[in-house]
């Protein structure tokens, strides 16, 4: 069974973040967060919470064994785009754009026979 978790308007690119997620996508749910706890992007703490919510929703809602679950899908959608402005030479002005981006987890059980 699939569980999954979400999150949306993390005031961090979706580019940032789909490098961490690449890096996770597949492993087993502790190996995923002991993985982003040691990494040096402060962008990790967002992409383990949503991880961690995921699980929790296997455990609590669908009585699912927290130490047999897979991180099977996780992907990073860009989210709305704050468009600001910054004056420029010669009475220009120039874009800021303040990206933000959405995060799905899907985790599921792991199979017997399997990895």
């Amino acid at each position: 069974m699939e569980v999954r978790a979400s999150t949306r308007n993390i005031g961090i690119s979706a580019k940032k973040l789909r490098l961490l997620a690449d890096a996770v996508r597949g492993r087993r749910v502790e190996e995923a967060l002991q993985t982003l706890r040691y990494l040096p992007s402060p962008s990790a703490r967002p992409l383990a919470k949503v991880i961690q919510a995921a699980a929790a929703n296997a455990e609590n809602n669908y009585q699912l064994p927290g130490e047999g679950l897979r991180l099977v899908k996780l992907w990073v959608d860009e989210g709305p785009t704050l468009k600001r402005i910054r004056a420029k030479a010669r009475g220009r002005a120039g874009p800021i754009l303040k990206r933000s981006c959405r995060i799905t987890a899907v985790v599921s059980e792991e199979d017997e026979g399997g990895a």
